[in-house]
């Protein structure tokens, strides 16, 4: 069993990496177009009983979609959403709403829906593998909805969210376009069912953390503060995950998470694989240190420098020295996750490198596919399409947009540099000092490492107060660890102290201050 830790401070020095897109299927492009009408905006109202927490929970879950419009009340597109509010508080006044969706972008919010948030789950196989067809739904004694009433948000062309008839989808896809519908659906949403009064939360995963730091400063323009934020997986900073000419910073974030994947497979030496967490620290002093000043140098690193520095990292990576050589020492993650396992005809998963697959061709350089990343699919669209029908009864015989409908992205705000929204959410915690912001890292994610999330905080701001708002939480799967269960456990027991301890109440004595 591996150690967990949460801090609310950072190590200094760290440097790192981050990114990924959406989480589950990838689905090719449609042609297909469809549009709604105005009046096709439909609530379907259920209740319900769950364990949840070691207590019975009565909610009521609304499933349906909501209409908006622009600044001068034109319809503009049905967002569909999934709510669930605890019964039997009375007011809301004081009852946390979290909103919460996945990223991509294009993803729609099945698989924290299905994972971790709704008061049912689906089934995985022993340690979150993939389970034998036909699938199954599960309670979920995890979810949060006994701490915070959840609203699961699918933006416009992801799920059954659609342009309403002779709306352009384009208006909807690109960062900027993003954040301001995702935004006016929760202004809506606060307004229709009297939110107002209520403490908020951002629950986003991979691009939605992406989302998340944006809309916190979008959100404020509107009128509405938010208590917390949690980064699931986290990407805020382009810098740290995407690989091209000039930029090393990636090679130096990801190292860390191949230390995690070549401990977890065995591939490492006796002395390393010992104590995980002893043996990532050296990867962490490793890559920011000698492995970053060597990249730094390029030509002028010596020919023993080079060989030096090449057997040290494939000594915390586990392939070859000469592999690090060849590659001129930068090793991206496609090449890694090929070559770990090669001399067993195997390939590691990119969502989460416990997961490993065959590929046709075991000498290539790049995997057929993702392990990790197919393994998610049937079981949580098949499970949630019959979920809805027949638990929630929302029906609809639109297809269901799991991901894939949103290209081309608009990164217009970022053009010719990389996308980054970190100074947003600095902003944003500056305006209102209230505001602290919980961070989930999977050890085996190779979509958004963990070393990257680490170097992206401790670049927030210069003074501590930030990193004094901002815990870190790490868990031993990947990109979506709570396909574990014992890590949605404590994934569930993490978020939910963090909401807890930034309540109004619990915050009295430092507004007293």
């Amino acid at each position: 069993m591996l150690q967990r830790f949460t801090r609310r401070m950072l190590m200094p020095g760290l440097v790192a990496c981050v990114l990924s897109p959406p989480a589950g299927a990838q689905e090719p492009a449609s042609n297909e177009e469809p549009a709604v009408t105005p009046e096709r905006e439909n609530l379907a109202v259920t209740n319900h009983s769950a364990r949840i927490g070691g207590q019975t929970v009565d909610y009521t879950a609304t499933a349906g979609t909501l209409l908006l419009e622009d600044e001068n009340g034109t319809p503009k597109a049905q967002a569909f959403f999934v709510a669930y509010t605890r019964d039997g508080l009375g007011s809301t006044a004081g009852r946390p709403i979290t909103f919460s969706y996945n990223g991509g972008p294009g993803s729609a919010s099945i698989w924290l829906h299905m994972g971790t948030m709704g008061p049912r789950r689906v089934q995985m196989a022993s340690e979150g593998f993939q389970p034998r067809p036909p699938y199954q739904l599960v309670d979920n004694e995890h979810s949060l909805l006994d701490v915070t009433d959840i609203v699961m948000i699918d933006p416009v062309m992801t799920g059954y969210s659609r342009p309403v008839e002779g709306e352009d989808k384009s208006q909807f896809h690109g960062v900027n376009e993003d954040l301001r519908w995702v935004g006016e659906f929760i202004r809506r949403y606060v307004t229709r069912f009297e939110r107002w009064s209520s403490p908020k939360y951002l629950l986003g995963e991979s691009y939605g953390t992406f989302r998340s730091a944006g809309l916190a400063p979008v959100l404020q323009s509107r009128g509405i503060e938010l208590n917390g934020i949690v980064l699931v997986s986290s990407v805020l900073d382009f810098t740290t995950i995407r690989y091209n000419e000039g930029n090393d910073l990636p090679f130096i974030t990801f190292l860390p998470t191949y230390t995690a994947t070549a401990w977890y497979h065995r591939r490492l030496e006796p002395a390393l694989q010992a104590d995980m967490q002893q043996t990532l620290n050296e990867a962490r002093a490793f890559a920011v240190g000698e492995y970053a000043s060597a990249l730094l140098k390029g030509n002028m690193l010596s020919m023993t420098e080079r060989r030096d520095v090449a057997e040290a990292a494939a000594r915390l990576t586990g392939v070859s020295a000469d592999f690090y050589e060849q590659s001129n020492l930068r090793v991206d993650p496609s090449r890694y996750r090929k070559e770990l396992l090669r001399d067993q005809r195997l390939v590691t998963g990119r969502l989460d490198s416990r997961y490993t697959a065959r590929d046709a061709d075991a000498a290539g350089e790049r995997q057929e596919f993702d392990p990790s990343n197919h393994a998610l699919s049937g079981p949580y669209t098949a499970m949630f399409v019959d979920y809805l029908r027949n638990e929630l009864n929302y029906r609809s015989d639109m297809r269901y947009y799991t991901s894939g409908q949103v290209r081309p992205w608009n990164y217009e705000p970022f053009m010719g540099r990389y996308a980054t929204q970190v100074d947003a959410l600095r902003g944003a915690m500056a305006r209102n000092p209230y505001l602290k912001v919980f961070v989930a890292n999977g050890y085996y994610d190779m979509a958004t490492p963990f070393f990257g999330t680490e170097y992206t905080f401790n670049h927030l701001g210069w003074e501590s107060d930030y990193q004094d708002r901002v815990t870190m939480g790490y868990y031993e799967g990947g990109h979506m660890m709570y396909i574990i269960e014992r890590e949605l456990a404590q994934f569930k027991t993490d978020v939910a102290a963090f909401i807890l301890e930034s309540l109004p109440q619990r915050a009295g004595t430092d507004d007293e201050q």
